[in-house]
């Protein structure tokens, strides 16, 4: 309520200021909104880029100088034609966005992931790393998360495949996510939440928070935090996990693996915690499969075979995004991983649907029913 009282406050002042500046030089009504808006973003929200978050249609900024703004809309990037008025106010937005969720960015720690009020996603780089000044990047959410069913009208997975990927939530298969950057690997994994019970408990971990679980009560948020120069110790993603597994969860869901912490996620997942879902950075499904090899070896010093056993036994089904060039998002391919075979050195895995290269659709490969036939007990 104070905060919202001393918005007030500037509001009636920023309008008793164009009231008075209009009886010395006329100017349409249309002009005096505009600057309404213009000064109540400068004083109390993020300045010229407001616009832009205010905007369903963006769904990606990027401030790469005061005056070098580039926005994303339907997939195509464009320089947007306004601007920060100098280096200084842009450095107090930045400072303004990661006050609010505790963190902190300065010359000793240049750079910071953050998020804002509605969930987006921010990355910031000050002048210690970024040769040309301050960088940010905002990555939009949506307001409401995306349904699968609303996927399938998008075109992004096909009915059969999505009532398959249903089956699996609900059969609480380990489900692993991968794809490019802004290939849609969060909207995805929002929209296969739907379809976990109501009635089990949930924990999930993220770097910094952005999922939007549907229907889903019984639920507990947990973020990572780095350390400041205040005596606040860091939290890492290994740490959350360690600590969901003392909160009874039903499924742990991570929203993006990046180290060593996947290995802590593999042992999770092998530890009766089926039904958990994650999200990883890769060039195709056998490729994440290599990553997160390299990722848990970073978090123990176990051999190369052992690591491989745990990611076969943990994870039921690979689903890979990509993102198209007229910057729509695609499921290329859903397999499953049924185990590792040490003669060989090699997955058993088993393409389900597959993405057939001349119509570029979305086929199933094998006709078996999937519970019988893949996963079998």
């Amino acid at each position: 309520m104070e905060g919202q009282a001393q918005d007030e406050r500037i509001q009636e002042m920023i309008d008793e200021e164009i009231v008075e500046e209009s009886r010395r030089s006329c100017f349409p009504l249309e002009e005096r909104l505009a600057l309404r808006r213009r000064l109540f973003n400068s004083l109390r929200r993020l300045d010229v880029i407001q616009e832009l978050l205010d905007d369903e249609t963006v769904t990606e900024i990027m401030v790469n100088e005061p005056d070098s703004i580039f926005v994303e809309r339907a997939g195509k990037l464009f320089k947007w034609e306004k601007s920060f008025s100098s280096r200084e106010k842009l450095e107090d937005v930045i400072q303004q966005i990661v006050s609010r969720v505790n963190r902190t960015v300065n010359e000793a720690s240049p750079i910071v992931d953050a998020r804002l009020e509605d969930g987006s996603r921010v990355n910031v780089v000050l002048r210690a790393a970024a040769i040309d000044g301050p960088a940010v990047t905002i990555r939009k959410f949506g307001k409401e998360a995306f349904s699968l069913a609303y996927l399938v009208k998008l075109g992004t997975i096909t009915e059969e495949a999505a009532g398959f990927l249903k089956e699996c939530v609900r059969c609480r298969k380990n489900i692993f996510v991968s794809g490019g950057t802004g290939s849609g690997k969060t909207t995805f994994l929002n929209a296969l939440s739907a379809w976990i019970p109501g009635d089990e408990r949930i924990i999930t971990i993220e770097d910094s928070a952005e999922l939007k679980l549907q229907n889903l009560e019984n639920l507990v948020r947990l973020e990572a935090r780095r350390s400041s120069g205040e005596g606040e110790q860091e939290i890492t993603v290994r740490d959350l996990i360690k600590t969901a597994l003392r909160m009874r969860p039903s499924r742990i869901i991570v929203g993006e693996v990046r180290d060593g912490a996947c290995l802590d996620m593999l042992q999770a997942m092998n530890t009766g915690h089926d039904g958990s879902l994650s999200t990883g950075h890769g060039r195709s499904a056998k490729d994440m499969l290599a990553r997160l090899e390299t990722m848990a070896m970073m978090g123990g010093d176990l051999p190369l075979s052992a690591i491989r056993e745990q990611i076969a036994s943990a994870i039921d089904i690979m689903v890979h995004l990509t993102r198209e060039r007229d910057g729509s998002r695609r499921v290329e391919t859903i397999l499953g991983v049924k185990s590792y075979d040490r003669s060989r050195e090699a997955y058993d895995l088993c393409p389900i649907f597959e993405k057939n290269r001349e119509s570029r659709k979305l086929e199933r490969v094998r006709k078996e029913p999937f519970l019988e036939k893949y996963f079998e007990g």
